[in-house]
């Protein structure tokens, strides 16, 4: 299916410079949605997803649902989403294209993800892939964890990244590709 058609854009939005892609489109259509979900699902190479919020989650969440091998999500959220228990919150700086932010995620998430022998392996699912800030950084601080799970220690591992939408002429892909294989559904220019 072409899903492109269904992407708008809006220039300078959140700040000028900035060119919004924006996916809403995709769930003001429940059969759209679903299809888009299950051919996400397919690029998938770990039984777990960690997705940052918000637009993520929807997707993410999505893929959770039906016959497939995702398991589990691992949510990423911003500085006070997250309920937490002392020494279970781990924060994560990350670099946006419009700035330098915090994503916060919890080791007991990790710790209900499903193991693949020795790793708790991910896929890093978001939405858009632009400069690969929020991706490269929340994926350096994902592999820098392990879990123990019923007495077992496990290392965490981000195997994949897939995108919903990526935005070619922009440098996320390469800066990527040297922590685990990138796949995206649809592939836009900026300009």
């Amino acid at each position: 299916m072409d899903y492109s058609k269904y992407i708008k854009f809006y220039p300078d939005f959140p700040i000028k410079g900035v060119n919004f892609v924006d996916i809403i489109p995709f769930i003001q259509d429940k059969e759209l949605f679903r299809s888009l979900c299950d051919d996400l699902t397919a690029l998938c190479l770990a039984p777990n997803i960690a997705a940052p919020e918000a637009r993520g989650f929807l997707f993410g969440a999505g893929m959770l649902y039906g016959e497939n091998p995702i398991a589990n999500l691992i949510p990423l959220r911003k500085k006070g989403k997250l309920p937490f228990s002392e020494g279970d919150l781990v924060q994560v700086e990350i670099m946006k294209e419009y700035g330098p932010d915090h994503v916060y995620f919890r080791r007991s998430d990790l710790a209900a993800s499903k193991p693949t022998g020795d790793t708790i392996e991910l896929t890093f699912f978001d939405d858009i892939l632009a400069t690969g800030g929020t991706a490269r950084g929340l994926a350096l601080g994902l592999n820098a964890q392990k879990v123990t799970i019923d007495g077992k220690e496990y290392q965490v591992k981000v195997k994949d990244f897939v995108f919903l939408v990526e935005i070619d002429d922009l440098p996320g892909r390469s800066r990527l590709e040297a922590i685990a294989p990138v796949k995206s559904v649809i592939h836009v220019k900026e300009k």
